[in-house]
């Protein structure tokens, strides 16, 4: 809740005249912690989510009138949507690989043609210009229809449903830039993936079916209407963020996995059953377009993203040379992806300074990226010597065509350039070329270290542009470079092949900066077809994660806290146990009666940015003054524009239970909804009073003001709590202390009250 300073509103008070309506806390702390965050590439107000069940009168009466019939609409709805999420989600996936392979392959099948006629200048020229265009036009969407789509969008996403809702994160203009924006952008041949958008695209899919219907576009369809709140919505999106990533990486079980351990804040059994029937379907429709895509009518679409990257059918055998090297790559893993994640958040923060400035300089960064890596992608296989064909290939080489492990580039027949066949790819042939164990020698030490560094340099500087852009292809391509670097060194000492090191180094990378285990080793064994490489992939994964958490966070975790998304952890930082509730509530507390005058309400929201009123009631309508509960500004503004009021202050709940359903009360989807400026009340209506009874949630969570901080953060984020109320321990007080939301918990919140102690670990 955004705090207002307690003199300018009881200044404001005492000027208009009215009855006061406060409970002034004996401590007015203001909370100053930031109400805005870096959403995408723009800067936007933020606010919490309501997850906790209002349990007023009239949802108490909507819910006892419900039929069995309509329990069973619901809950064929709930299955029908996330049937259409899979659908929508496989599709979209389909359609991007797709864009990407076609648009690439042809501007790569362009400049390989002027290559071989030695028009090389003129190669390089198509070569990035066409990049430039592409990246221009992507840069363009972003900043100009929806700067919410640059960036991977998982961070989003995650805070979304830890609670933290900002304008445009799912909006539909979001989903379609970050559809079109990530094909455009992958196209350009930036060393970004489509893989982390997808996952932003699944969510923006689920937040646009389970939007409960649209009066604007005239769909309101009565079964709609039951997902109109955001405890519903949150279990569409996390199955749709599942969904993405079998999307993406054609891993049903990886989605799940990913889902549970990396984005959701709240699991239960229904909602991975429900998931796991999502990303089902995705994987059912994926292969569905991949059998139709074999007859050849697909364009270019050859080998494209969604074929797995087999890396080896034979059993691998290893011995304690292998073991060690194993040992060697987590390690390695992990100071490469700790170092990786500690560039990305610096490059973020530079990058911020210069997205503020404007879209025209947005684009402008993009296309500077743009020209760098073209000039990386072209000029730096002129350095590599070229190197002979081997023998008794079954495929061509040099390569004809488009994709393939053997490009041509500047060599004479009979040779081929290893270090383009790397850069002068699109990214996923560049990964199976990497995990490739037919030919041990393809590549150079000299080749792979020179992509290793380009790669891991481009992709640290890519990342933060306003393009829509993932990190898992740029990490699992530097990931599997160093492996099979390993692998090249040891040689025949080794008994495991190249290939099957650059998985490892791509598992161990992938550990070192998103510090996910299971779902990433989920997602490797699903992406190569290939379980008994299980126990290297666990280990690496564990060794790689445990020496980059020695150093800091995950990428993910690090770009939330960057943003200024307020997260709550799953657990209470050490020196929160040494305060109580009571220490960090901010005022001033604002309170209405039972039955209030409406003047007092409008001046309360007029003059507040406070999202929830306790409401106390006293004599005539208790015995003592007591705490009735909670009411919402959204649910007093539906109350208003009713306009059921009274002359005189009396209980009139019954007239407003006829008069209202509890539907009236659902928050909006994407659309606006009311807001103070789009009421009106006369002089009259303004001394006239509203029984707010109806619409108080009577069941809110309370906790005692001597509670531990510490225990009070774990209950508000196990919960989903928007509102958590404070209550005094002894009698003869106000019946309410203060309410504490998700910014009282914040550590610069804490930091501000009692700098000395938030150091004390």
């Amino acid at each position: 809740m955004i705090m207002e300073d307690g003199k300018d509103l009881e200044r404001n008070i005492s000027e208009s005249g009215l009855r006061e309506p406060l409970l002034i806390s004996s401590k007015s702390r203001v909370n100053n912690t930031s109400q805005l965050a870096i959403i995408g590439a723009n800067v936007c107000p933020i606010e919490s989510l309501d997850y906790d069940i209002v349990e007023n009168d009239l949802f108490k009466q909507d819910w006892r009138s419900r039929k069995k019939v309509q329990i069973f609409q619901y809950i064929f709805l709930k299955w029908a949507l996330v049937l259409l999420i899979g659908l929508s989600t496989g599709l979209v996936g389909f359609f991007l690989n797709i864009a990407v392979e076609n648009i690439a392959g042809f501007k790569l099948l362009l400049t390989s043609d002027l290559m071989l006629q030695d028009k090389y200048f003129r190669a390089f020229s198509v070569f990035a210009g066409c990049n430039l265009v592409l990246a221009t036009c992507a840069a363009s969407l972003c900043a100009f229809i929806a700067p919410a789509a640059a960036g991977s969008g998982i961070p989003e996403v995650k805070a979304y449903l830890n609670g933290v809702d900002a304008h445009s994160i799912l909006a539909p203009s979001t989903l379609f830039v970050k559809i079109i924006g990530s094909a455009l952008g992958v196209s350009a041949g930036f060393v970004v993936g489509k893989e982390g958008p997808m996952v932003h695209t699944g969510a923006c899919i689920a937040n646009l079916l389970g939007q409960g219907g649209s009066r604007k576009y005239h769909m309101t369809w009565k079964w709609l209407k039951y997902f109109k709140n955001d405890r519903d919505r949150r279990d569409l999106i996390t199955c749709g963020a599942a969904a993405g990533v079998a999307a993406a990486f054609r891993a049903p079980v990886g989605g799940v996995l990913f889902a549970l351990e990396e984005v959701a804040s709240w699991w239960r059994s229904a909602l991975l059953w429900r998931t796991f029937f999502t990303t089902a379907v995705v994987a059912m429709v994926l292969r569905s377009c991949i059998q139709f895509c074999r007859s050849g009518k697909c364009g270019l679409f050859g080998q494209g993203g969604l074929i797995m990257f087999d890396v080896n059918s034979g059993a691998p055998n290893y011995n304690t040379v292998d073991i060690l090297a194993i040992l060697l790559i987590g390690v390695l893993g992990g100071l490469f992806g700790s170092l990786y994640n500690y560039l990305v958040d610096k490059v973020l923060r530079t990058y911020s300074i210069i997205n503020e400035r404007g879209p025209a300089f947005k684009i402008m960064l993009v296309m500077t990226i743009s020209i760098l890596s073209s000039l990386c992608s072209y000029g730096l296989p002129w350095f590599a010597s070229c190197t002979p064909c081997p023998v008794g290939l079954e495929e061509k080489c040099p390569t004809v065509g488009r994709s393939g492990n053997y490009k041509n580039f500047q060599c004479p027949s009979g040779h081929y350039n290893d270090l383009a066949s790397l850069f002068m790819n699109t990214n996923d042939d560049a990964i199976r070329n990497l995990l490739s164990a037919e030919n041990s020698n393809e590549f150079h030490l000299s080749t792979l270290f020179v992509f290793f560094a380009g790669v891991y340099c481009l992709g640290v500087i890519t990342y933060g542009i306003a393009i829509p852009s993932g990190l898992f292809i740029p990490v699992i391509l530097a990931g599997a470079s160093y492996g099979r670097l390993v692998g090249t060194v040891l040689g025949s000492v080794s008994n495991l092949n190249n290939g099957l090191f650059a998985l490892l180094g791509a598992a161990s990378f992938l550990g070192g900066t998103m510090r996910m285990t299971v779902s990433l080793c989920v997602i490797l064994l699903e992406l190569t077809n290939n379980l008994l490489m299980l126990p290297l992939v666990m280990l690496v994964l564990l060794i790689s994660k445990t020496v980059a958490d020695s150093f800091n966070k995950g990428v993910y975790d690090q770009i939330v806290q960057m943003k200024g998304l307020p997260y709550l952890e799953a657990h209470a930082e050490p020196y929160m146990r040494q305060l109580v509730a009571g220490d960090v509530c901010s005022g001033p507390l604002v309170t209405f009666s039972g039955v209030e005058k409406v003047g007092n309400i409008v001046h309360a929201l007029k003059f507040t940015g406070h999202n929830g009123f306790p409401v106390v009631d006293a004599p005539p309508f208790s015995d003592a003054t007591e705490f009735c509960g909670l009411v919402l500004r959204s649910h007093l503004l539906v109350l208003l524009n009713g306009k059921k009021f009274t002359r005189l202050s009396v209980l009139s709940g019954s007239s407003i239970l006829k008069s209202f359903h509890a539907f009236d009360f659902a928050k909006p989807g994407s659309g606006k909804g009311l807001k103070l400026e789009d009421l009106s009340f006369s002089a009259e209506e303004m001394e006239m009073y509203v029984d707010l009874h109806p619409i108080t949630n009577t069941s809110p969570y309370t906790v005692v003001e001597t509670m531990s901080l510490a225990k009070a953060a774990i209950l508000f984020r196990q919960l989903g709590l928007r509102h958590l109320c404070v209550v005094p321990k002894t009698t003869g007080r106000n019946p309410i202390v203060g309410i504490l939301t998700r910014h009282d918990f914040m550590p610069e919140h804490i930091k501000g009250l009692y700098p000395n102690l938030v150091h004390h670990k």
